[in-house]
């Protein structure tokens, strides 16, 4: 991943007023815990004009879903249900010819109420006048339990250790 990329992509996002959260490793990083990561996680606020401003902001520097998917058929949410029943997606993937080592992962549902979790999220400047909203902690922590996957356990472990959580 290359830190150029993920402020492209943030002030991308930005000039196109799309409301959006990072987590994944990025938010474990902005939480404090250094680790690599190879991929931008998202949550994009699911509502039409949102999703295809996100799909513009994206397409301006070259990232386009992996599988044939258009900002149309995303903004749907019967069709994202069904992808997500039938195929068991949970993110969509973009990549980019200018941006190799930065794909994005956009997800097919908002694993929490996204009006609260924006407005409580961590806001960082990733460069001058490119903010960006982290995930809050307890949240953070939250949907990596859920995940359960060795490596999110071990980010808990370290988040908590940090932050002198139980």
């Amino acid at each position: 991943m290359k830190v150029s990329s993920v402020e492209s992509v943030a002030r991308a996002l930005n000039e196109a007023r799309v409301p959006f959260i990072v987590l994944g490793c990025l938010a474990v990083v902005a939480h404090g815990y250094g680790r690599q990561t190879r991929d931008i996680d998202l949550v994009i606020r699911l509502e039409p004009n949102a999703i295809r401003n996100a799909f513009r902001a994206l397409a301006q520097l070259g990232y386009q879903p992996r599988v044939p998917v258009t900002a149309e058929g995303f903004a749907d949410a019967r069709q994202r249900a069904r992808w997500i029943a039938e195929n068991g997606m949970t993110v969509l993937n973009f990549c980019s010819d200018l941006h190799r080592e930065t794909p994005v992962d956009v997800f097919v549902a908002e694993p929490f109420d996204f009006q609260p979790e924006y407005d409580s999220a961590i806001v960082e400047e990733l460069s001058p006048g490119v903010p960006v909203r982290f995930l809050r902690l307890v949240s953070l922590l939250r949907l990596k339990q859920q995940a359960g996957r060795p490596q999110d356990l071990a980010d808990i472990a370290e988040l908590r250790s940090l932050h002198d959580r139980k």
